[in-house]
């Protein structure tokens, strides 16, 4: 087995997962400062104003914003070679349209990877991380209206200009083809209908009205914006390597009926490819607009103009997440299991974790050469790998996560066998590398950190940090550089 001697080992985190620091520097209200928690069973509720009496989960999450020193000291202990967080956009620009970026909030970053550069820790930095301002949402509604692609180039140009010989890894919007699916709020486009918006009480996210003409044409101006974003980053520096971000979720037909492995073909497409041919090859796939004209969607928007854009934008790397895979039949008694952003349905061969994600290592090895398959001499990262899981602590402090190291050791097996078998690998980034709030159920409870923090999903806590079992063999993955596993 068999790493580049280069290879990028670190971990990756969301500024609305860990940051905190609510309204401070400045900071105006984000798309994720709306939702409450959920658990396993219960989805996340969106709130359409703050509500005093609620428990907000990204309002102080971690408490990243005051423990980033201590934070990141931890991440260079363990090895880092990366590290992938997010700027938060309503800390830069408040209200999105302002007429001038928030100076506090730029200093904040600028002092964050200043501290990561100390310990020659790349930054790698996604500007759009499922978070967007409030107003940008509230006002103009997200991505629906071309207005956001000029708020978000204006946005995306002040971070390129500002940190442009601090950090040269860019990821323009997270899982993006999340957008793909009715996922309500938690798409990524930042678009709430007006019954949503104007309602006073809070809302189940699996009840948020879902405009599937809004949402594809939310999509494209993400794709239009992203392509104008990376035109644009190469001016300012020529050495940036700019990257797509997809959610990967790998699907087999449950079973060897040609109509399974049709519909596992059109899943794989519209969920995985459809992006990932935009942002890499600057192309619609012809398959991909057909299936959106069969299902009713109005194409017109996706103007020569903008394909031209879409053509001279396209990103030097792609990236992508990975945590499991899950099924797809024609049968409709087929039993379903969850997942990230979208269930599936369950594999008889693969275990899965507490939460119902499926783990499947050799899954990630298949997505990988897939990937390379596909897109030709373009480097990938994986950016997220996790296992969340509900650690105990025990009367000594210590967390005894083997479950978690058996679930890292399977899958850099696999990514390593990938790279023998000539994928070109050049970075892994393990989701979350400090315990965050869940994106998908606003839990703490769901831990997937090497680092516990002592925060809970009540409320309570006092935001301690401490080392689990996982820290120190991650350390020691690094500093054998994939060769110890044990």
């Amino acid at each position: 087995m068999s790493f580049p001697s280069n290879f990028l080992w670190g971990g990756a985190v969301a500024a609305n997962q860990c940051e905190g620091g609510y309204l401070e520097g400045g900071k105006g209200l984000s798309d994720a400062d709306m939702l409450l928690g959920g658990s396993h069973t219960a989805p996340r509720t969106f709130c359409p104003h703050i509500m005093e009496d609620k428990f907000y989960p990204s309002h102080n999450a971690i408490d990243f914003y005051h423990h980033y020193k201590e934070d990141i000291k931890m991440f260079a202990e363990m090895g880092f070679k990366t590290f992938r967080t997010s700027i938060n956009w309503a800390r830069i620009f408040p209200n999105g349209d302002d007429s001038m970026p928030n100076e506090e909030g730029l200093a904040f970053y600028d002092s964050m990877f200043d501290e990561c550069l100390k310990y020659d820790i790349e930054p790698l930095v996604t500007l759009c991380h499922y978070e967007i301002p409030w107003a940008i949402t509230s006002k103009y509604g997200g991505f629906t209206n071309r207005k956001t692609i000029d708020l978000y180039l204006r946005y995306a140009t002040v971070c390129f200009e500002r940190y442009k010989n601090k950090v040269k890894y860019w990821l323009t919007f997270n899982e993006i083809n999340g957008a793909t699916e009715p996922l309500g709020q938690y798409n990524g486009i930042g678009y709430v209908t007006p019954k949503d918006l104007a309602g006073n009480e809070p809302i189940p996210n699996n009840h948020l009205e879902d405009d599937p003409q809004k949402r594809f044409e939310g999509l494209h101006n993400e794709f239009v914006a992203s392509a104008k974003a990376v035109i644009e980053g190469h001016k300012i520096n020529p050495d940036f390597m700019i990257g797509c971000m997809i959610c990967h979720i790998t699907w087999y037909p449950l079973t060897c009926n040609p109509l399974d492995e049709l519909a596992a073909q059109e899943k794989d497409l519209m969920f995985n490819d459809f992006c990932g041919d935009v942002q890499v090859l600057g192309v619609y796939n012809p398959l991909a607009v057909a299936y959106l004209k069969n299902h009713g969607i109005d194409t017109s928007f996706i103007t020569d103009e903008d394909q031209a854009i879409l053509r001279a934008g396209t990103v030097d790397m792609y990236t992508f997440s990975y945590y499991m895979s899950n099924c797809v039949s024609v049968d409709p008694n087929a039993p379903d299991i969850g997942g990230n952003l979208i269930g599936g349905l369950k594999n008889p061969y693969l275990k899965a974790s507490d939460w119902g994600w499926q783990i499947d290592p050799e899954g990630l090895k298949w997505t990988l050469k897939k990937i390379a398959s596909r897109y030709p001499g373009v480097p990938l990262m994986v950016v997220e790998n996790g296992f969340g899981a509900a650690d105990k602590v025990e009367d000594d402090g210590s967390v005894h996560d083997d479950y978690r190291i058996d679930y890292f050791r399977s899958h850099i097996k696999a990514m390593s066998e990938a790279i023998d078998e000539g994928v070109p690998l050049i970075a892994y980034t393990t989701w979350g590398c400090i315990d965050v709030v869940s994106a998908g159920t606003g839990e703490f409870h769901k831990r997937y950190g090497f680092i516990y923090v002592d925060r809970h999903d009540d409320g309570t806590g006092d935001f301690s940090r401490s080392k689990k079992d996982s820290f120190y063999w991650y350390k020691k993955v690094i500093e054998s550089n994939g060769e110890d596993l044990d």
